[in-house]
């Protein structure tokens, strides 16, 4: 099975060049936080679930709603996450 990389979702590289191994961990948190589920299937079974996790516990940032993702799919409570206590550190203004 071979990862087809949408253009539109890696807007400012060329997806022909990208070297899938290379570019692992932004491809892995592009995916994540911008792709379609049917784009996290296939790029699980590229990579393998261990690697896809271990990249997005050690993701410097998610949104709220991809790290609740995360947690829930990887069954992992939020606060496993990097992204989680690096946003606890610090804290944004009047965040409703």
């Amino acid at each position: 099975m071979t990862l087809q990389l949408r253009q539109s979702l890696f807007w400012e590289a060329d997806v022909q060049n990208m070297d899938l191994q290379e570019h692992r961990l932004a491809i892995i948190e592009r995916i994540t936080t911008r792709g379609h589920f049917d784009e996290f299937r296939v790029m699980l079974n590229y990579y393998g679930i261990t690697a896809v996790r271990d990249t997005l516990l050690d993701a410097r940032w998610l949104d709220k709603r991809t790290l609740a993702f995360c947690s829930t799919i990887f069954d992992i409570p939020e606060t496993a996450f990097r992204c989680y206590k690096l946003a606890q550190s610090n804290p944004e203004h009047w965040n409703y």
